[in-house]
C-alpha cells in the first residue's frame, strides 16, 4: 500500500498536477510525504510543501533531518517560513534552532513573532541536553476549586493548543504545581464534582535543568505519556511528551553503542557524517589503543628468551588473551547497561563484586579446565604445560571479569560515561594484565 501511494503521488508531481496533489495529500499519512518529498527533484520540493495544510507541513517539517530542513527553508518565503515557524510546537522550533547553521538560525529568529521570540529565548537559555530544551509550554492546567463541568469547558478551549491532553494539571493562583489527572478520570466524574475532590496529591515532575537522560528514566518508571516540568519554586514551566523522550533515547542508546566501540560520538546520523568527521571521531581513540597496546608489547618482549625456551606457550597466547578481553567486555556491558537503566546504583558497587567475583570463579573453572585439556594435547602431554595453561585461563578470567565489572563503576564515580569501559578498551587492558598473569605463571612452574 505505501508502495502504490508513493508512486501515484511521484505521478502527480511527474506531470505538475498540483490542485490534484494537494487533494491527495490530504489522507497521507506525514512519513510518506517526507519519503516523496526528498525523492522529488530539487526544484519541486517547495511546491510540494506548499501543498500541505498548514498543520502538515508543519508535522512534516519537524521530522526532516537538519539538512534537510535548511534546504528546504532556503526555498521557502520569508512568509511561509514565518507561517511554518508559528505552527511548529515550542520543543521542535528550539530544537530547529539549535541545529540549523548560525546563519539561517539569525534569519529565522528575525521571522518569529515578540512572543515565539521570546519562547524561544527562554528555552534555548536552558543547558544543552538538559529537559528545558525538550519542554514545551503548551499544556492544560486548571484550578482546584473548578468544577468538572468547567474543567471540561477549559480543555476543549484550550486543548487544541496543547501538546497532550492525556493528562491534565492542578495548579494554584502562583502557578505552583498540586497534582496532576488524567484526562479519563475527569471525564467520567459527576460534573458538579470539583477538582480538589480528584487530586491524591501524588505526581511525579522534573527540573528544566536535569538531564534529559532523567526524563527517560522517569517516563518509563512512571509509565506516563508526559512529565510536568518545574522550577526552583515549584511552578509548572512546561511539559516533556513521550515523543521526545523517545527520540532522546534513542539518541542516548546511539551514543552508548559508539562508545562502546570506541568511537566519539557522532552528535549526527551516520549519513549526514562526512568523511573527515567520521574520520577524526575513529583516529583519537585507535591511537590512544595502539599506544596502551605497547604495555602487551613490552611484556611479551621482557620475557622474549624465556619464550624463546618454551615455544609451545606462544600457541596459547591469542587464546589466553582473546579469552580475558571476551570475558571483561561481557561482565563491561552487563555492567553498564545495569547502570544506565538504574538496575544498579553506584553505592552497590560491594554487592556487585561479590557477584560477579562467583560468576568469574565459575566460569574460571570451566574455562581452565578446557585450557587444561588444550594444553596437555598441544604441549604434548607435558603436565607442565598444562598445568600453566589451565591455571593462567582460570586466573585470566577471573581477573578480567573482575576489571570489567570495576571499570565502569570508577568511571561512573569520576563522572566519565562507563560506556567507553566496554569494547575495546576493556579489550586492551585485559590483554596487558593477561600477559602479565600468563608469563608470571609459567615463571614459577616452568622455572624461567
Amino acid at each position: 500500500m505505501p508502495e502504490v501511494v508513493t508512486k501515484e503521488l511521484a505521478e502527480l508531481i511527474s506531470k505538475k498536477k498540483w490542485s490534484a496533489l494537494r487533494e491527495r495529500l490530504v489522507d497521507v499519512p506525514s512519513p510518506l510525504v517526507q519519503d516523496v518529498l526528498f525523492i522529488a527533484e530539487k526544484h519541486d520540493r517547495a511546491l510540494i510543501f506548499r501543498a500541505l495544510s498548514r498543520l502538515m507541513s508543519a508535522e512534516v517539517f519537524a521530522d526532516l533531518e537538519p539538512e534537510q530542513q535548511d534546504s528546504l527553508l532556503h526555498d521557502l518565503t520569508d512568509v511561509e517560513t514565518r507561517q511554518l515557524l508559528s505552527s511548529l510546537p515550542p520543543d521542535d522550533r528550539t530544537a530547529l534552532l539549535e541545529e540549523l547553521p548560525a546563519p539561517m538560525t539569525r534569519r529565522l529568529f528575525g521571522l518569529l513573532s515578540a512572543e515565539d521570540f521570546q519562547e524561544a529565548r527562554q528555552l534555548l537559555g536552558y543547558p544543552e541536553e538538559s529537559v528545558g530544551r525538550l519542554m514545551t509550554p503548551d499544556y492544560v492546567e486548571v484550578y482546584p476549586d473548578w468544577t468538572v463541568a468547567k474543567a471540561l469547558d477549559h480543555i476543549r478551549n484550550k486543548g487544541k493548543d496543547s501538546e497532550t491532553i492525556n493528562m491534565v494539571y492542578v495548579v494554584d493562583k502562583t502557578g505552583k504545581l498540586l497534582d496532576d489527572i488524567r484526562l479519563r478520570r475527569i471525564i467520567l466524574s459527576n460534573t458538579d464534582t470539583k477538582i480538589e475532590e480528584l487530586m491524591d496529591k501524588s505526581f511525579a515532575s522534573l527540573s528544566a535543568f536535569e538531564d534529559r537522560e532523567k526524563a527517560v528514566a522517569m517516563m518509563q518508571d512512571y509509565d506516563l505519556l508526559a512529565l510536568p516540568v518545574i522550577d526552583s519554586d515549584g511552578e509548572l514551566i512546561g511539559i516533556v511528551t513521550f515523543d521526545d523522550v523517545m527520540d532522546v533515547a534513542e539518541e542516548e542508546a546511539t551514543e552508548d553503542i559508539q562508545k562502546s566501540a570506541s568511537v566519539a560520538p557522532l552528535k549526527m546520523s551516520y549519513h549526514r557524517a562526512g568523511v573527515f568527521n567520521l574520520y577524526n571521531k575513529r583516529a583519537g581513540w585507535l591511537v590512544a589503543l595502539v599506544l596502551l597496546n605497547l604495555s602487551s608489547a613490552g611484556i611479551i618482549a621482557a620475557f622474549e628468551e624465556q619464550l624463546a625456551q618454551t615455544i609451545v606457550l606462544l600457541f596459547f597466547i591469542p587464546i589466553l588473551i582473546g579469552t580475558g578481553g571476551n570475558a571483561g567486555a561481557q561482565a563491561a556491558t552487563l555492567v553498564i547497561r545495569a547502570l544506565v537503566t538504574g538496575d544498579i546504583k553506584l553505592e552497590q558497587w560491594v554487592q556487585t563484586i561479590g557477584k560477579e567475583l562467583l560468576v568469574g570463579l565459575l566460569l574460571g573453572v570451566t574455562l581452565g579446565l578446557l585450557g587444561g585439556c588444550l594444553g596437555l594435547l598441544r604441549g604434548d602431554f607435558n603436565w607442565n604445560i598444562s598445568f600453566v595453561v589451565g591455571l593462567s585461563m582460570f586466573s585470566i578470567v577471573v581477573v578480567a571479569n573482575l576489571v570489567g565489572m570495576t571499570l565502569p563503576f570508577v568511571l561512573a564515580k569520576v563522572k566519565i560515561d562507563p560506556a567507553v569501559a566496554s569494547g575495546p578498551l576493556i579489550t586492551t587492558i585485559a590483554d596487558a594484565t593477561g600477559l602479565l598473569i600468563y608469563f608470571s605463571i609459567a615463571s614459577v612452574i616452568i622455572g624461567w
